[in-house]
């Protein structure tokens, strides 16, 4: 990286900084929590009155395990406090944590920087002493330099208010782990002083040997998008082999288990299936592609455009393999959906493609009961036409079609014999090659999943299921 400002002698660092998190969404709110966890007095920020009184009465507004225990642990403390006061924020803080979201932009690829702006823009305006404002969100490249001339510009302090990229690598199910124990932090900073600053404000985890890397705010914005672009191709890869099994009687699994066993290659996120979704995989690809495009360099990364392509065409097989089970026809044919969350321990319904699945079935004239042990009120939220059940046994009652949408364990440890009780006919689609298929086939079941052939009787060496998922 290029050469850092000089840190000023009379310039002070914080040893113990007081710090703020603007925004109390999934990353901002797991964020406060842990921080305060570690020892931080921290202020959590946000513009929702319901999250914050939620927060404030030791409720987690989104399913993320462990996190409530944590929260309480914070709030019992005395360290975690939440409020909607940016005055407050901007008096309390020495270190500004920025971790509001970045959603598609509305009929556009790009990434919608409104969110991020304002809360830039609003703590800004109010900072009048020597501070630190540190963006988490995952932002086009570029957005770091033209948000530092903005706040410098609408601070009372100017050039003294300094900004900071800290990118986020949570994975859903495994977020208070991945903020406590992270395998890596990037700082994207600008001189010495915002460095000293913000290894100030993540002493703990520095302390216990976690590898840094000081970067320039370029190379800050980039590593998230660059890390779930790979993610996303490497899943997108083995969905394509999959394509091609099915053309030619080959069996995914096998081949996937075989390339696991190359080290330059690995077993990990090589799981076949529906692919990825959630709320930073296929929105990150897409507006990478779209900057590089502005950039000029769209062809660098032309192939992320082919990437999402394929994630998505293995929504249609899924309901084309299910269609294929119900006889040809959907039309009436009961279908029990197992999952709607865009993965197991995670209510995130955002992009998943279990949900879009189970829409796609409706659509054809299917009566589609859906169940997820975490997600259904999020699901039944977007798309209020399903039918939604209470437990994975109410789903599957008369079923002419299981279809295994959300590898949960729940629907792992079935078992077949059992389901097979309550169900019309023994007919299942494993989305996710997440069922001992020999357990199914010989319990009398119909078995067809992604990239096999239907006349498999075996699943033979398998990939860990952990892997396939985002886990942003």
């Amino acid at each position: 990286m290029s050469e850092l400002q000089p840190y000023p002698a009379l310039t002070p660092i914080v040893d113990n900084p007081r710090l703020t998190v603007i925004g109390t969404g999934y990353l901002g709110a797991t964020h406060a929590i842990c921080m305060a966890v570690l020892g931080y007095d921290v202020l959590g920020v946000d513009v929702d009155q319901k999250k914050i009184d939620d927060l404030s009465n030791g409720i987690v507004p989104f399913y993320e395990p462990g996190l409530p225990e944590k929260l309480r642990e914070a709030l019992d403390s005395g360290r975690l406090h939440f409020t909607t006061d940016f005055d407050h924020a901007a008096e309390f803080g020495d270190v500004h944590f920025v971790c509001v979201g970045t959603p598609q932009a509305p009929g556009s690829q790009a990434a919608d920087l409104r969110f991020v702006e304002s809360a830039f823009s609003e703590l800004a305006r109010r900072i009048d002493r020597k501070a630190l404002i540190v963006g988490k969100s995952t932002v086009p490249i570029g957005t770091a330099a033209r948000l530092t001339a903005l706040v410098q510009q609408i601070s009372p302090i100017g050039a003294e208010l300094e900004l900071a990229w800290n990118p986020e690598f949570l994975r859903e199910g495994f977020a208070v782990e991945d903020t406590l124990h992270p395998d890596r932090l990037v700082f994207g900073v600008a001189s010495e002083w915002a460095k000293r600053q913000l290894s100030a404000a993540f002493r703990p985890i520095l302390a216990v040997d976690t590898p840094l890397v000081i970067s320039d705010l370029a190379t800050s914005e980039l590593v998230k998008v660059a890390a779930n672009s790979f993610l996303a191709t490497k899943i997108s890869f083995i969905n394509a082999m999959a394509e091609v099994c099915e053309s030619t009687g080959a069996d995914v699994n096998l081949l996937a288990s075989a390339l696991a066993l190359d080290d330059r290659i690995g077993g990990r996120f090589l799981k076949p299936g529906l692919g990825f979704g959630g709320g930073c995989l296929p929105k990150d690809i897409r507006a990478f592609a779209h900057r590089a495009e502005e950039l000029g360099v769209g062809h660098a990364v032309a192939f992320l455009h082919e990437v999402d392509d394929i994630n998505n065409r293995r929504r249609l097989r899924t309901v084309d393999l299910i269609r294929e089970m119900a006889g040809g026809d959907l039309n009436g044919k009961r279908v029990a959906a197992f999952g709607a969350a865009f993965k197991p321990n995670s209510d995130d319904v955002r992009d998943a493609p279990a949900l879009d699945v189970a829409r796609m079935l409706y659509l054809e004239g299917a009566i589609v009961t859906v169940y997820d042990p975490e997600a259904n009120e999020n699901a039944h939220r977007v798309y209020p036409d399903l039918n939604f059940a209470d437990s994975m046994v109410a789903a599957a009652i008369d079923a002419d079609v299981v279809a295994l949408l959300t590898e949960w364990q729940e629907f792992k440890d079935v078992d077949p014999d059992d389901l097979g009780r309550i169900v019309r006919h023994r007919r299942i689609v494993d989305g996710r090659h997440a069922l001992d298929a020999d357990a199914y086939v010989s319990n009398g079941w119909e078995y067809r999943a992604l990239g096999r052939p239907a006349q498999a009787q075996t699943v033979g060496l398998t990939v860990d299921a952990r892997d396939e998922v985002d886990a942003a």
